[in-house]
């Protein structure tokens, strides 16, 4: 554990100003931004401590949005998909906003509504190099991209993989109205002359993201 610095102690809660809602080491939250306008900056408390003066600060470990690291924002990338960075800073308590919680990506595909202080977390990154861990996820469907949680994928009941329905030649309107799904791959084996199928439509659900197919 890091020493206190002399003059300085260490503290087990904050509570943000202006309202009862306590701030505990390990906690994720939402800093004021340095632009007006700009979404809040969102980190997780590392350590809590106040000076002489009672002036209070927090040393945090930023999370990054994808626009901000280095490759910028993807396809794949979900709305709320936050990267876990190497990048520590000391902040007055003051410039929280409020408290947030990031998920871990399996829990976040779980939740049946996403509020507005939800988040996911499915990498690590490094600030300085713009490196990811882990650098390799499986990918899906015929574009080969990783699961976006926000796009809605449908399931082949011949091999399991996952599809886009735009991938596939439907909107999505078209998907829902469908109750089974076979890719062209699988109609191909089952039937060379089947012309049509139909589809089951779902998001990536638990225990169905074994893939065999090429992971980069």
């Amino acid at each position: 554990m890091a020493k206190t610095r002399p003059g300085r102690r260490d503290l087990d809660s904050y509570t943000i100003k202006g309202t009862n809602k306590v701030v505990r080491v390990g906690d994720c939250v939402l800093l004021r931004p340095s632009d007006v306008g700009k979404p809040p900056y969102v980190a997780r408390v590392e350590t809590i401590e106040a000076d002489n003066r009672n002036n209070i600060k927090v040393r945090v470990r930023w999370y990054y949005r994808p626009e901000e690291s280095m490759g910028g924002r993807r396809q794949f990338h979900g709305a709320k998909e936050l990267f876990l960075s190497d990048h520590f800073d000391v902040q007055s308590a003051h410039t929280i906003e409020g408290k947030c919680t990031v998920h871990s990506f399996k829990n976040y595909t779980k939740l049946e509504n996403v509020g507005t202080d939800d988040y996911f977390c499915r990498f690590e990154y490094k600030a300085a190099t713009g490196a990811f861990t882990p650098d390799r996820v499986a990918v899906y469907c015929k574009c080969e991209m990783p699961y976006n949680p926000d796009d809605l994928m449908v399931q082949c009941e011949g091999c399991k993989d996952w599809f886009h329905p735009s991938c596939m030649g439907m909107t999505i309107e078209e998907a829902k109205k469908l109750d089974h799904f076979l890719c062209s791959d699988c109609i191909a084996e089952e039937d060379p002359k089947r012309a049509s199928n139909s589809s089951s439509v779902s998001h990536l659900a638990d225990g169905k993201t074994e893939n065999k197919r090429r992971k980069r």
